[in-house]
């Protein structure tokens, strides 16, 4: 998750364990906007065997239609799922196994599945670097069912909700910026997957273009703080949100806070 940083800097931040294991969430997002409710981001789902999750040391959590159920919703009611990219462990949940145990079918069957076309090229010719995760079951069903939409450009996508598209970590790779009240987020995934990302070098050895992701951040990062932008980490276990402010070292987090502060 640090890439080419040394354990001696990055365990000051982040604890791991006596197998050098750190956890990691995976937060999901939803968004009630103009009379759809966008779901972002799906976690791993079950699909995949015990032998497959094996290095992954699944644990808590709710789970991803427990979760929307606690919060009133049925996995009917998602109008839209935007998958801010194809990694196993962002669109897994995406696509289940039919309860006869006879192929596929979405978790979201009245939803629109919105995936940018860079990413969704770029899994469906796969390469070596991502084999392990582009996995075919998670995404083609979406395209056979016909509820697959592909992104082509920045911008909003419905009122108070845009999208950034990123190429750095994998190409295609989509950021959600929304507007809620008077505060602007931004879901900032697997390109600021913690705050201990936030320095620019400090990034994921499963970036495919490291210096990309590097000018990508930094963009990011100077809009952000001068705008007041709120950012909300996925995988973060600790820190859901924060702002920023300029330090000696750089652009550094400001104010720590949950989710539940922002919408309060």
């Amino acid at each position: 998750m640090f890439g080419v940083v040394p354990k001696a800097l990055w365990s000051r931040v982040c604890s791991s364990d006596e197998d050098n294991l750190i956890v990691l969430t995976l937060r999901s997002l939803v968004i009630e906007t103009a009379g759809r409710l966008i779901l972002v981001d799906t976690g791993w789902g079950d699909k995949q065997d015990e032998k497959f999750f094996r290095y992954v040391y699944l644990h808590n959590g709710e789970g991803l239609t427990e979760g929307l159920r606690k919060r009133g919703y049925k996995p009917e009611d998602i109008t839209d799922v935007v998958l801010t990219h194809l990694h196993a462990d962002h669109c897994g949940g995406a696509v289940r196994n039919k309860p006869d145990g006879a192929g596929y079918e979405l978790t979201f069957p009245e939803a629109i599945y919105h995936v940018s076309r860079t990413q969704w090229e770029w899994a469906m010719k796969n390469n070596l670097r991502e084999a392990d995760a582009f996995l075919e079951e998670n995404f083609i069903p979406i395209s056979d069912s016909g509820h697959l939409n592909l992104v082509d450009e920045e911008g909003e996508l419905f009122p108070g909700f845009s999208l950034r598209i990123c190429y750095g970590h994998t190409p295609g790779l989509m950021i959600p910026v929304i507007q809620y009240k008077d505060k602007t987020l931004v879901y900032t995934g697997d390109l600021i997957p913690t705050v201990a990302h936030l320095p620019l070098i400090w990034n994921m050895s499963y970036d495919i273009e490291s210096l990309r992701t590097i000018e990508e951040k930094k963009q990011l990062l100077r809009e952000a703080l001068e705008n007041g932008y709120i950012l909300v980490f996925q995988h973060d276990e600790n820190v859901e949100c924060c702002t920023l402010e300029m330090t000696p070292k750089g652009i550094r987090a400001k104010d720590k806070f949950g989710f539940s502060e922002v919408v309060q």
